[in-house]
């Protein structure tokens, strides 16, 4: 008992403020230290932006492949007091740990308990319960999805019911015993936590800091693509798309930018904060890809063509080098937008078309998209068969997720098949990092040590 009360006092301790992004968010109170008791007070807690919105890892993103470090950058490179942290995971350190990413996760897992024992005790006849249930509900999944990228072997399903999961803290109480589980568990609680959501939440919600219906949907979809489940992962994303499927025409610039256009300057973000693709409204907390530090690979810049407008969306020059402006969270900074938004439904409910063979409607999906990112005339693509057409959307999603966090999900699933697997490389100082294979065991990250597994007995991920 001892023991889960000091790991949850560490949570709070290592917990770390964040600043609040809009003028509405703003204006919230500050209730890291309340216990709600009202359902306004549930839905203040849940509209705590800093905590709720903006604590998700991006230690799966700065391990991935999309940018590089300079030796320089490397040697310099700090986060508050987390310099070792952060460049044990550049290089995919096997002994690197996680501290932050694991405690700012699971705050927002103790955050929407509290919110749901609140709830136990009030009535339920105020319409705004409902929501305030769906959305606590919400909030858990999607920290204990983004949390089991990290800490969990990627799902397989003929493993999952014996691969050790993360802790599912179902309750606010410190005392409550914590135990791994399994991934097929851990899997099984976002994807019941989310579809009750789905029932609870309303289609048409205030800002897009609270989750609504489209993004229940949204949750869904990319989590069965995360297990290879892509019927169903096809089916939640179309299902998203009814209620919301507006893309950005990439052509359409102003300055600055509006929802519905990109910044026309060749500096600067490209995107406005909750622009109209954005169904739910998530950012990381690190402060490790910072524009100025975070040099694009080369050879990813070179996948996207002359006519490919995300050549200039996504990118500015930086000397003879190229750095992200594509953030849809609206700024350059190194907090990145990891929530819920229409292109990446599209990509999914192509990939799955493809997966279980209808060509035609993959390539649908894709050529939909990639009207909105092209200089027109835009020519349709076609495939010839339907991997053809997986090979095609596989790419895209690479180019158009970037910096989504989603790309280290992606390593861990599509490294299971041979077609699809890369060995990641760095080198750092003329010294050659052991490279990271496809499966490697580094693809799972340690829990931390000291803070968790000395503290509770949990068994660590292996090395």
């Amino acid at each position: 008992m001892m023991k889960n009360k000091l790991i949850f006092i560490i949570i709070l301790l290592l917990f770390l403020q964040t600043g609040c992004k809009s003028d509405f968010l703003d204006q919230r109170p500050n209730l890291a230290q309340v216990t709600p008791a009202t359902l306004a007070d549930c839905q203040a807690l849940l509209d705590d932006y800093s905590r709720m919105n903006a604590s998700y890892p991006d230690h799966g993103e700065v391990a991935s492949d999309s940018y590089y470090f300079t030796d320089a950058v490397y040697n310099s490179l700090s986060d508050a007091n987390n310099t070792a942290e952060n460049k044990n995971n550049y290089i995919w350190h096997a002994q690197g740990e996680h501290v932050a990413q694991w405690s700012r996760g699971y705050q927002v897992v103790y955050n929407a308990n509290l919110v749901l024992s609140t709830l136990e005790k009030l009535s339920a006849d105020d319409p705004n319960y409902k929501i305030i249930k769906g959305s606590a509900l919400f909030i858990r999944a999607f920290a204990f999805y983004h949390l089991a990228q990290l800490f969990c072997k990627p799902y397989t399903a003929g493993t999952a019911g014996t691969d050790l999961g993360i802790p599912l803290r179902m309750t606010p109480n410190p005392q409550e015993v914590s135990s791994r589980g399994t991934v097929k568990q851990v899997y099984d609680r976002i994807t019941t936590d989310l579809n009750e959501a789905v029932a609870l939440l309303p289609v048409e919600v205030q800002v897009k800091s609270r989750p609504s219906k489209a993004a229940a949907y949204g949750a869904l979809a990319r989590t069965y693509l995360s297990m290879e489940d892509y019927g169903n992962a096809a089916k939640l994303a179309n299902e998203c798309l009814k209620l919301q499927s507006t893309l950005i025409d990439y052509n359409a610039t102003s300055n600055p930018a509006t929802s519905t256009t990109v910044n026309s300057s060749a500096t600067g973000p490209s995107f406005m904060r909750f622009n109209t693709e954005v169904i739910f409204q998530a950012v990381t907390i690190s402060g490790t890809l910072r524009q100025s530090n975070a040099l694009i690979h080369p050879d990813l810049y070179s996948m996207y063509s002359l006519s490919d407008r995300r050549r200039a969306v996504f990118f500015q020059s930086s000397g003879a080098n190229f750095v992200f402006r594509g953030n849809y969270d609206g700024t350059t900074n190194p907090v990145l937008f990891m929530g819920l938004a229409t292109n990446e439904m599209y990509l999914i409910r192509a990939e799955c078309y493809a997966r279980v063979g209808n060509t035609v409607l993959a390539m649908n999906d894709l050529n939909t998209l990639m009207a909105k990112r092209m200089v027109p005339p835009y020519v349709n693509r076609t495939a010839s068969s339907a991997n053809h057409a997986l090979v095609q959307i596989l790419t895209e999603r690479q180019k158009e997720l970037i910096f989504r966090t989603l790309r280290w999900t992606d390593l861990r699933r599509l490294n299971k098949d041979p077609q699809f697997s890369v060995v990641l490389r760095r080198n750092m100082n003329t010294i050659p990092y052991t490279p990271l294979q496809p499966n490697d065991l580094r693809y799972t990250f340690l829990i931390p040590t000291r803070e968790v597994i000395d503290l509770t007995g949990m068994e660590q991920n292996p090395r």
